[in-house]
């Protein structure tokens, strides 16, 4: 049975996760300069192999998961950018606000990491 929503997930840095926090864990603040794509990921797996780069940066990361309407994310395509499961949706930095308008629920925080972790 297809559900409205597919779950994403995204490795978060400290400074990111402030932000996401201070909007009541509904929104994800605006691209930086020179990132012109938000991209979260397919699965747990591959966004914790991501925050393990937050964790030798920064000595911590978390990993995140949010619902989001599938009308609205089955719009993009997913690219697969290595390994089999390294799979994650490419969103333009001016589609943001709008796939925020589309998170169903709070981005939970689902991991929080002061280690590389082995996969």
């Amino acid at each position: 049975m297809q559900t409205n929503t597919i779950t994403l997930y995204r490795p978060t840095g400290k400074n990111e996760l402030k932000l996401v926090k201070e909007s009541g864990y509904k929104r994800w603040p605006p691209r930086l300069p020179g990132q012109p794509i938000f991209y979260p990921v397919t699965n747990e797996t591959y966004a914790i192999e991501v925050n393990n780069w937050n964790v030798k940066e920064k000595g911590i990361g978390y990993v995140t998961r949010f619902e989001v309407k599938r009308s609205f994310i089955e719009r993009y395509k997913i690219h697969t950018v290595g390994a089999k499961h390294h799979t994650e949706w490419w969103i333009p930095a001016n589609d943001l606000e709008e796939l925020n308008d589309n998170i169903v629920g709070e981005i939970e925080v689902i991991g929080e990491y002061t280690e590389v972790v082995k996969i």
